[in-house]
């Protein structure tokens, strides 16, 4: 199984549009081929920009991360290697994706070179999705 940190911009793009593989990647958040990772300061970072940038309502999107909450795997992260990518806003999830082996999903793929240096994957969530064969 697969170990995944999703990056805000796939959150949000799943929300925007019910066509693309970042809604299909979150139609399937609670499959067994993948653990969603989550940290305090991601769920933050989600609750900012989708309450900041979609149209959805303050209790839609609580929903949306409550259920992301009970899904996913909480990590306390302790690692504190910033800056270390080109936006030091992203740090925070390098440092989540290292403490729990996970491949990074974002649609800033050349955001997180950086992260190869940790023996981390980055990829887009179709490039994920092929990965773990729910599409070809």
């Amino acid at each position: 199984m697969a170990n995944i940190v999703i990056d805000t911009n796939v959150l949000l793009a799943a929300v925007f549009s019910n066509r693309g593989a970042s809604y299909k990647l979150l139609s399937i958040i609670d499959s067994e081929k993948f653990t969603v990772n989550i940290s305090i300061t991601l769920l933050y970072e989600y609750e900012e920009i989708l309450k900041l940038k979609s149209k959805l309502g303050t209790s839609y999107v609580n929903a949306i991360l409550d259920y992301i909450c009970l899904i996913g795997k909480k990590n306390s992260i302790f690692y504190l290697w910033r800056p270390k990518l080109k936006d030091v806003d992203d740090d925070f999830l390098l440092e989540l994706a290292v403490k729990s082996n996970s491949i990074i999903v974002t649609l800033n793929g050349k955001d997180f070179k950086p992260a190869s240096e940790f023996g981390i994957k980055v990829m887009t969530p179709k490039e994920f999705l092929q990965h773990i064969g729910e599409i070809s």
